[in-house]
């Protein structure tokens, strides 16, 4: 059996998708605003589109782990994200794990 191009590409949006909170938490430990944090991002190798970061940056602050606040600059209003407390907490956790299943992986890498 072979694995169809759109279960192939669901299994990798999921993956991506707990990369995406970690890069961001990441990323945003130095504030910016929605379109900075996207060329930040894109910069690197990690290309988000904006309907995906926006709803992103809305749902950690949502929870707690994302702090906002209205800055003008240039005589337009933009929205400024930066990392809470509970966001540096959840980064330093989320970081450990990711190293912990970064060195499984590589381990199981080495034995095939």
């Amino acid at each position: 059996m072979t694995l169809a191009p759109d279960r192939l590409d669901k299994l990798v949006m999921e993956m991506r998708r707990g990369m995406l909170i970690l890069a961001v938490l990441r990323a945003l430990v130095r504030p910016h605003y929605g379109y900075s944090l996207r060329k930040q991002l894109s910069a690197i190798g990690l290309e988000i589109d904006e309907g995906t970061l926006y709803p992103l940056l809305r749902r950690l602050e949502g929870q707690g782990l994302l702090v906002s606040r209205w800055e003008q600059e240039d005589g337009r209003k933009r929205r400024v994200y930066c990392i809470g407390a509970d966001g540096l907490t959840a980064l330093q956790r989320m970081g450990d794990e990711w190293q912990k299943l970064n060195g499984v992986l590589e381990q199981l890498a080495e034995k095939s």
